[in-house]
């Protein structure tokens, strides 16, 4: 069941994916789209799962699931990895690898292999300072509060 992201309670799992690239605005509207549709009949075990998503940046989409009545499982995890398989594919982005680091650059928001951003921390080109995105956040409220902050409040202070 699709509800507004912004009603989801703050204990909400999140997941986020981001591009290694902006999306256009044709392809953003066509992505809502998708996981909106995706989300009206995503189930765990045949209950409705109440999730909300929201993208940020032109790059990042999140998804939240209330579990309060439902939590997902392993079947519905799968389900959701293989949606993003597909958009993956069809918008030709990389959204699955973690082991990408994006940062904003002024109000560009660059994306890079963790090895690059690990030889910019050492280059002294990202600091302590540099706002980077946590997609390691596992809730709504840790969404909110740590996932756009400087690189000293995340897992990426052991690079500055």
């Amino acid at each position: 069941m699709l509800v507004d992201f912004n009603e989801l309670p703050d204990h909400s799992r999140i997941w986020i994916y981001q591009s290694n690239r902006s999306f256009t605005e044709s392809e953003q509207e066509e992505i809502q789209q998708s996981v909106a549709e995706f989300i009206q009949q995503w189930t765990a075990h045949g209950s409705d799962l109440h999730a909300g998503f929201e993208m940020k940046y032109n790059r990042f989409i999140i998804i939240g699931l209330d579990q309060t009545n439902a939590s997902a499982s392993g079947c519905s995890i799968d389900a959701s990895v293989h949606f993003m398989q597909m958009l993956e594919q069809k918008f030709q982005v990389e959204l699955m690898d973690r082991m990408n680091v994006s940062f904003k650059q002024g109000e560009y928001i660059a994306y890079k292999p963790l090895k690059d951003f690990k030889k910019m921390a050492k280059d002294k080109a990202v600091s302590a300072n540099t706002i980077v995105f946590n997609n390691l956040v596992a809730t709504k409220q840790e969404y909110l509060d740590s996932w756009e902050v400087p690189a000293s409040e995340s897992w990426h202070s052991r690079f500055v």
